[in-house]
């Protein structure tokens, strides 16, 4: 497992038999925990996301750009058919 798969808190939780009777951690699982730490990673997400459009590096997305294509192309046509 990398770094990046295991994520900033170290070791994820293994999801096979074996290995949790080999692990401290509790049988039972506490959703709130899981969702507090599902919570601070999509923070985290956001607050890089938003450190790198600070910094100019955001990108449009490439449906975003076809979108606007396809309509500067449509009006193009439509004024070219219906005001000739």
């Amino acid at each position: 497992m990398t770094a990046k798969a295991a994520g900033a808190g170290g070791r994820r939780p293994s999801r096979y038999a074996g290995d949790a009777m080999n692990t401290s951690e509790p049988s039972g699982r506490d959703s709130g925990t899981e969702k507090l730490n599902w919570i601070d990673r999509r923070r985290e997400k956001i607050r890089a996301e938003i450190d790198r459009n600070r910094r100019g590096e955001y990108t449009v997305p490439t449906w975003v750009l076809a979108a606007a294509l396809v309509l500067i192309v449509g009006a193009w046509l439509a004024l070219i058919l219906f005001a000739g």
